[in-house]
């Protein structure tokens, strides 16, 4: 059988998933079925919003499912009845045996690390966090464990100094189509020799989803760390922090999509202490020097340069970091 004429059920929810919905519909593949999230509501009016990928496969006309459980009696005979032959997932959650067993062929996953490294829900953001200068995609197949399936194929890709975790996903999300197609061909012509994935080892390291908890900046880490946690954060969840005006006795929130770091060339200060040094320049003590933020918002405010900001804040005085 020809690789485009293949029953394929995909899974998915965000833009990097749809991207691949997308490039496999543009190019022939026969897509039976596809699975993504329930619709939720979103933002201050709480409005119901669609997942990326039910958004271009209502487009397109293609049979969408969206179970609350994917274990769901009902979902799990309707998707039996497509008879699927390889089943791809991308950016979803995790899925039982009862579903992922019904492909003839394979259900494979692809995710953005090098796996065994960095399993888990943000594997973009902890590389960059964590200051890796390398990260890479994984195909795999599916098991009951999460990302532990046997490893199929393994494409590296370089995290440059000033990567953001956006550019980095953008990167990743361009490159995927091409690695997904060689794993079909490979799952169909039985040409896909596998390695399995070390299962325990202390020095892996994690990629658990990012609350809002986890994103505030602290201060009183290195320079290097700081710029890591930005990037690695910049421009979804973004990094933030707030900062006080004992003369105003008001707090300053921020959003920091990106900053600097220049080191101490004299005696230390204060880690946290927010001060503007000139009409472009922000500074922000830490450990070892000074952040110096150069794209952020202001809560309340659109997203602007720190000149753009610098124009219309009126504070003088240095503004203390809240914790």
């Amino acid at each position: 059988m020809k690789e485009k004429d293949l029953r394929i059920v995909f899974y998915g929810t965000p833009e990097i998933a749809a991207y691949q919905l997308k490039w496999l519909k543009e190019n022939g593949y026969n897509i039976a079925g596809v699975v993504t999230t329930v619709d939720k509501p979103v933002g201050r009016g709480l409005k119901t919003s669609c997942s990326a990928v039910k958004a271009y496969a209502l487009q397109e006309g293609l049979r969408v499912f969206q179970p609350e459980k994917l274990s769901d009696p009902l979902f799990v005979e309707q998707i039996r009845q497509l008879k699927p032959q390889i089943q791809i997932v991308v950016a979803f959650r995790m899925m039982p045996e009862c579903i992922y067993g019904l492909a003839e062929y394979a259900t494979f996953n692809l995710h953005t690390s090098l796996l065994p490294q960095y399993r888990g829900a943000a594997p973009i953001n902890w590389a960059i966090i964590n200051g890796e200068t390398r990260t890479g995609m994984t195909t795999f197949i599916l098991n009951d464990k999460i990302d532990c399936g046997d490893i199929i194929l393994q494409e590296e890709i370089e995290i440059t100094k000033d990567m953001t975790a956006g550019e980095l996903h953008d990167k990743m999300m361009l490159q995927a189509p091409l690695m997904i197609e060689e794993t079909i061909r490979r799952i169909v012509e039985r040409d896909c020799s596998t390695i399995s994935q070390p299962q325990e080892n202390g020095v892996l390291k994690p990629a658990p989803k990012i609350f809002k908890s986890d994103t505030r900046v602290d201060w009183t880490r290195s320079g290097k760390e700081i710029v890591d946690f930005v990037r690695g954060l910049s421009p979804y969840p973004t990094a933030v922090c707030t900062f006080f005006s004992p003369e105003e006795n008001k707090e300053y929130g921020f959003k920091l999509f990106k900053v600097s770091f220049e080191p101490f060339a004299s005696e230390k200060k204060v880690a946290g202490e927010f001060e503007i040094v000139s009409k472009d320049r922000i500074n922000v003590t830490c450990s070892d020097g000074y952040i110096q933020l150069l794209d952020l918002q202001l809560n309340g405010k659109k997203r602007m340069s720190v000149a753009e900001l610098i124009r219309g804040f009126k504070i003088k005085c240095i503004l203390m970091a809240k914790t």
